[in-house]
Parts: C-alpha cells; structure tokens; sequence
C-alpha cells in the first residue's frame, strides 16, 4: 500500500495499514544538532523518506526567522522577530482602524502567496511530477481566523466580535473571496488534500465563545470547506489549542482532518470529542519535550495509540522539535516510538 492510499484510508475510516505519523525539525533543531541530526535523519528513513543528505543549511534563518528585523508579507502585515529560528509575531496590523477597509486589497492569489510570489506553472509541473510517483498531494488553503486577527489586530478582533461590529461582515467577505480563489486554482489543478491554518483555540477553550464561532466563523469554514470536499477534495484544519467544544461544527462543516494538541485538549479530551468521528492528527506534547525524558516521549506516544487506535482508522501522530534545547536522545526517541507503535504495517511491508 502507498503512502498516498494509506493517509486517505486513515482519513475516511478505511482500514489503513499504519497510522500515519512524522517528527517536524523546527530551525533551532537544526541549527543545535547539526551534522548529528541529519545522522539521525538518515537513521530513520520510514520517518524521513524524503530527506536528502547535505539539504539543510544549520545557519539559515529566512524572513520572519531571523532576530531583530521587522517583515512585511504581502498582505501588508508587518512581522517582528524576538528570538532566531521562532516566526515572529505581527505588529504592524493594515486594518487597525477600519477605515482602511474601503480601499484595501488582498494580493492576488494568482501572483503571490502570503510571504512571497507564485509561480503556478512550476507548481504544475511539480504535482504533476509527484503524482507519477503515486504522492499525496497537497494545496495549501493558508490562514483564516488567524489572518482576521493579523490584520485587525488582536484586541481589536475580540472587541469586534464581542460587541458585534458593523464591519466584520466586510472583513470576512474579502477573506472568503480570497479564499475561494485560491482553493479554485488547488482544484483545477486536481490536488488530494488542501490544507488551512486558523489558530483559534487557547490552552483551555477558544479564543471567542462557541455561539459567537457558529455566528461569524462557522458560515466561512462551511463554504470553503464544503466547495473542497463537493469536488472529491479532504481538508486539513491546523489549529493550535483546545477546540474539542466545536469538533461537531467542524465535521459538519466538512474537515477530514484536525490536529488537537496534547497539551490543550489532553487524551482524554481528545479521545472523548475525535474518535470514531473526525480523523485525529495528534500534536504530541511539544512543551514537555526539552525537559522530560526519553521514556515519557515513548509512554506518550504507547497511550495515545493504545486509546485512540482503531482497525478503521482515524488517527495520525506527530511530533514536533522545535526549540534548541530538546536533547538529542528525545529526538531519537520520538522517531523510535513512532516507528514501534504507528508503523509496525510500513516496517512489515518495506
């Protein structure tokens, strides 16, 4: 069984082979381990399969990645950097005051993504390429709620809400527009998933209230979504935080996939509002990761399989090395314990 036919059997409850799982390796990562992480890399193919040696520059930070500088993307949002190899956060918002709303523009998505230009002919060739090899194939949906409050504001955008301003249907009017032209370019060019970034949960709950999500947010998420999966098309929701309160909203609104977070959710909230209903990409706990011990990663990763696993599917697993000061060792153990618990099915058929 392939990848591509294993994910989309994960996804629709369909029997997969192995739950589908991988270990992300944020700059810092690189930038402490260097030659050592790439060995270990290499060590782990089934989790790595597409990593070439020598690929990764340890010393290079792009954009919103380096210390100290100010950037602005092309949505005319202006980001600022704290600390190297961490995104920086926006401090320069276009639509702080809403009487910029009746002459801006968004870019067009034809021509730019949020942080540079497109090149669509090139991106052809490339799907085309990679669906000789019998890939996944991916579109990127980029941000919603997170872009409302990168051009408003944060403050602003809960003021907003909260008091039902007159204006917000404008805002996510344009970002619908937007929206619906770039998933149309994904579609046309015939892609298996499109993949959306809305951080809208906290540690505990949402950032607004459930009522004031189904009044603003829900509508958004629903055309989009459902103009996805209308055409055959899954969509994956990545957002930070705990949104167990709205798991029954996004079903309906038609997401294949949502990545809880460990920390936010917990198991148990995960495997009470997800299992058996909307395919799970677990986000191991991040936090714990620089300080904890290679053997809390590995009973980690044993729990959330032993409780969210099932012959139908409907769960993935992924870990993410992000900050400079996670050991080596814990590295090695994520990829370890995934290889045990989630690939045993790819390990048997390689």
């Amino acid at each position: 069984m392939t990848d591509r036919e294993n994910w989309l059997r994960a996804v629709e409850f369909r029997g997969p082979e192995w739950i589908p799982c991988s270990v992300g390796l944020g700059p810092l990562a690189w930038h402490t381990h260097r030659e050592k992480l790439e060995d270990l890399v290499l060590r782990h193919p089934l989790i790595f399969k597409d990593f070439k040696p020598g690929s990764v520059d340890y010393d290079k930070f792009g954009d919103v990645y380096r210390e100290g500088e100010h950037f602005r993307d092309n949505w005319g949002c202006v980001w600022y950097n704290v600390h190297k190899g961490l995104e920086g956060q926006v401090v320069g918002h276009p639509l702080e005051n809403w009487d910029a709303l009746k002459d801006y523009q968004p870019p067009d998505p034809l021509i730019y993504s949020e942080r540079g230009k497109r090149d669509w002919n090139k991106t052809r060739q490339q799907i085309a390429e990679d669906k000789r090899q019998g890939k996944l194939i991916w579109g990127d949906g980029e941000r919603l709620f997170d872009r409302m409050y990168f051009l408003r504001g944060f403050d602003n955008l809960m003021i907003d809400i909260a008091a039902d301003d007159p204006h917000l249907p404008a805002l996510i009017n344009m970002l619908l527009e937007y929206e619906l032209k770039l998933v149309n370019l994904w579609l046309d060019i015939g892609v298996d998933v499109i993949g959306f970034h809305t951080d809208i949960g906290t540690q505990r709950a949402l950032m607004i209230s459930p009522a004031k999500f189904r009044q603003y947010i829900k509508p958004l998420y629903g055309k989009l979504f459902r103009t996805c999966r209308d055409a055959g098309v899954h969509v994956s929701l990545s957002s930070d935080g705990n949104l167990t309160e709205i798991v029954d909203d996004l079903v309906e609104c038609g997401v294949s996939v949502h990545d809880p977070q460990i920390r936010a959710a917990t198991l148990d909230g995960i495997v009470r509002a997800y299992k058996g209903r909307l395919c799970a990409n677990v986000d191991l706990d991040r936090q714990m990761f620089p300080t904890c011990t290679p053997d809390d990663i590995r009973r980690q990763v044993e729990e959330v399989v032993e409780r969210m696993d099932s012959p139908e599917g409907g769960l993935m697993v992924f870990g993410t090395m992000w900050d400079a000061e996670i050991p080596l060792e814990n590295i090695e153990a994520m990829c370890v314990a995934l290889e045990d618990y989630c690939l045993k099915g790819r390990r048997a058929s390689a």
